[in-house]
Order: C-alpha cells, then sequence, then structure tokens
C-alpha cells in the first residue's frame, strides 16, 4: 500500500515544516501581533513542549486504537489547529493553537512510522521507510525558505494554512488505505499522569528561564521545580523500559551527544533570522534562503553518513560530525554587523554537513547498542531528546540575548554557548 507509505511521510512533512517555517515569520508575528520577544519564543516552545510532554505516551495510545480512525482523527484535528493559528489576533491565542498542534503533532510522529512498516511487506519495509525519511524530512528542509516567501507575499498566517491540502490528501489516503479497526479510546490515567510529569518538568525550566529574561534571575530557581517532577516519575511503572535502556552500557553518551546538538541547533534557529533581519535588515524571503544551506547539505549529509559509518564505525563519523559542527558554530560566533547573507550562509552550510554526520551514525550507534526487546522505547527516547533540545535551545538563547539588553553581542554569547 505504497500510496500509505506516501501519507506516512506527508505527515512527517507537515508537522516537520510547522517546525522550521515559524522560526523565520518569528520577526513579523512579532510585529504584527505587537509582543516581546520573550513572549515570541514560546510560539515555538508552544508547539514543541507537547512533541516532549507526550513523545513516549504516544506510542502505547496508538497500540490501544484503530490505525485509521487514530490517523483521521489525529490529522483532521492537526488541520484544525492550524486553522486556529492562522486565525490568531494576539500571541496567547497563538500560542494556544501551536500547543494543541504540538499535542496531536506528536501522536502524528508516532504514528508514521507504524503506518509504514506495517503498509508493505516485510521485505519492502526498507524502501518504505526510505520514502518516509525522504519525503518528511523535506518540510524541515523547505520550511525556512517556503515560510520566508510566504510572510513577504501573503502573510505569516499561511503557514499554517498550507497544513489544510495536505491534511486533506493524508486523510484520503488514509480512508482508502488503512481498514477500519478498533473504536477511538481515551487513553489510560497512567499514559495522562506521565505527560502530566513530563510536560510540567519541562514547562518548569523553560518557563524558568523565560521569565528570567523579563523578571529577573531570581525567577532561575523554578528549574529546581522540574527535580521533583522527574523523581516522581521515575517512580512510575511506564518509566521502566526507559530506566532500563539507560543503564545499558553506553546508552547515555548518544542521548546525551543528540541532546546537546540539538540545543545548538535551537540556539542557531531561533537567533540567525533576528540576525538577519534586525541587524543585516534583509528581506524575510532572503532570510529563509539563507537559512536554506543548513538544512540542504544537511540532509544530503545525511544520505552518505549511514554508509560511511558502516565502513569506517558509527562512533568515528559521529564524532567527526560533531567537531565539524562545533568548529562552524565557532566560525558563525563573529556575527559581524557588516556581513552579507553569503557570509552567514556558507557557515550555517558547514553546520548542517557536521549535523548531517552526526545524525545518522549517532542514532546507529544508540540502536547497535539498545536490546531487541527495547528497540521501540528508543525511538521514543532518542525522539524526546531530540524536541527537548530544540525546546531548550531558543529558551537559552533569549536568555542570553536578554541579559546583554538584546544587543548584538547578546547574539554572539548565544552561539558561543551553543559551541560550549
Amino acid at each position: 500500500r505504497w500510496w500509505l507509505v506516501a501519507a506516512a511521510g506527508l505527515v512527517v512533512f507537515m508537522a516537520a515544516l510547522d517546525s522550521t517555517a515559524v522560526n523565520v515569520a518569528l520577526p513579523a508575528i512579532e510585529r504584527d501581533l505587537g509582543t516581546r520577544t520573550s513572549v515570541t519564543q514560546w510560539v515555538v516552545l508552544g508547539y514543541l513542549l507537547p512533541l516532549i510532554a507526550l513523545a513516549l505516551p504516544a506510542g502505547r495510545w496508538l497500540d490501544q486504537v484503530g490505525k485509521r480512525e487514530a490517523l483521521v482523527f489525529s490529522v483532521s484535528a492537526f488541520a484544525a489547529s492550524s486553522v486556529g493559528a492562522g486565525l490568531a489576533v494576539d500571541a496567547g491565542w497563538l500560542i494556544v493553537a501551536r500547543v494543541i498542534q504540538g499535542a496531536f503533532g506528536a501522536i502524528l510522529f508516532a504514528l508514521a512510522a507504524v503506518l509504514a512498516t506495517t503498509a508493505v511487506h516485510p521485505r519492502a519495509r526498507g524502501r518504505a521507510m526510505g520514502v518516509v525519511t525522504t519525503v518528511g524530512p523535506l518540510g524541515g528542509i523547505l520550511g525556512p525558505a517556503l515560510g520566508g516567501f510566504l510572510v513577504e507575499s501573503i502573510g505569516w498566517q499561511w503557514i499554517f494554512y498550507l497544513n489544510v491540502p495536505v491534511s486533506v490528501m493524508v486523510i484520503a489516503a488514509g480512508m482508502t488505505q488503512i481498514p477500519a479497526g478498533g473504536r477511538l479510546r481515551l487513553p489510560a490515567r497512567a499514559w495522562a499522569g506521565e505527560a502530566a510529569l513530563l510536560g510540567s518538568a519541562v514547562v518548569a525550566v523553560i518557563l524558568g528561564l523565560s521569565l528570567t529574561t523579563s523578571h529577573g534571575l531570581a525567577w532561575i530557581a523554578l528549574l529546581l521545580m522540574a527535580v521533583p517532577l522527574l523523581l516522581a516519575w521515575r517512580q512510575m511503572e511506564t518509566s521502566r523500559p526507559v530506566r532500563e535502556l539507560i543503564r545499558q552500557p553506553g546508552m547515555a553518551g548518544p542521548h546525551v551527544a543528540l541532546l546537546a546538538i540539538a540545543t545548538a541547533s535551537g540556539f542557531v534557529m531561533f537567533l540567525t533570522p533576528f540576525y538577519l533581519q534586525r541587524v543585516l535588515h534583509v528581506s524575510p524571503s532572503s532570510t529563509g534562503l539563507t537559512l536554506l544551506p543548513f538544512p540542504v547539505t544537511m540532509a544530503m549529509l545525511g544520505l552518505i553518513a549511514g554508509a560511511v559509518a558502516d565502513r569506517w564505525g558509527a562512533r568515528r563519523v559521529a564524532v567527526s560530525g560533531a567537531i565539524g559542527l562545533t568548529g562552524a558554530l565557532l566560525l558563525i560566533m563573529p556575527l559581524g554587523e557588516r556581513w552579507a547573507p553569503g557570509d552567514l550562509a556558507w557557515r550555517l552550510a558547514l553546520f548542517g554537513v557536521g549535523m548531517g554526520l552526526f545524525n545518522a551514525p549517532n542514532m546507529a550507534l544508540a540502536l547497535s547498542r539498545a536490546p531487541r526487546h527495547l528497540l521501540g522505547t528508543i525511538g521514543a527516547s532518542t525522539s524526546l531528546a531530540r524536541q527537548l533540545g530544540f525546546a531548550l535551545g531558543p529558551a537559552l538563547a533569549t536568555t542570553m540575548w536578554a541579559v546583554s539588553g538584546y544587543a548584538l553581542s547578546g547574539m554572539r554569547a548565544g552561539i558561543g554557548l551553543a559551541a560550549a
């Protein structure tokens, strides 16, 4: 059922597009809605936080319901919340819509892999996942350029409206390709409790950093609230597979590295649109084109990194990628006042090369060390580490920038922290 495989790829395409295209629109959203930068960051974080909180529980819920019903429900809700985001008249409305988008986005990310692997014969499963991993990341690659074009031509709202026709195509494929299954049911109480604990812990960290930027350093103490929440989650039975996984020899390293590098990427993708539009005074469409080399080179190198890792060793290639992207961050850090957009573009291309070399080998390293009965768990745990980094990056970047009075020196300090 290859149309279903294509639909799974489109699901990831939508979710990835909404993660990257909005970054380019943040200055326009800040201006049109009359809000502050410390509030604007929640347009990004409001989408990422549910992805983090629901990463682990969503898969367990999907095991208990019909796949066609889950697809139609979650895609319809994602499209409706996208329309709600486009209709927003103030920052609060937009952030709430983004939170709802993120909640259903978490289900879509978990559902895509299930659909792709069950749609075809096991002998064709590799090709099916190849389609998903090619079509899906195109959303992230096209996001900055497409977002810049839409902001400049018809308005940032169309970044969200674009999800509606894609959702219609996905639902049509699902209705014709997936047989009717079990009825939808509410998640178990443990599902909601786990999501509440994980989400509250992340909110405590992000909110502490956000309030620190606008109300003073005393608010950083709010970060301590995350500790008892994480300890309570650790005592839950649902955390047992994750605890077992992390205790495996050599398993913590790939997770910590993924978290750190996703955080660094969050720094770069949050700060550079503001740098281009506020310091260099380039248009939103030019901003998107300037940012485009990063995802393009990351995708290009990602296609060959796995093959190189098989020959030279996954750890060696992953470490090489980490070293390369750290060097690229040091090249980005000066952020010259007289730079042309091209001066940033080639540095972002090098950053994408490092990311491309790191991602696939790091995942291969983690999967090779995981017990066979925990392969599903490691898929969820690595997704959680990645999304957590993408949420922490903008929050830490805003904090560093705000301490400097939103000066260029604060942007440079933020990129320096990303390299660290």
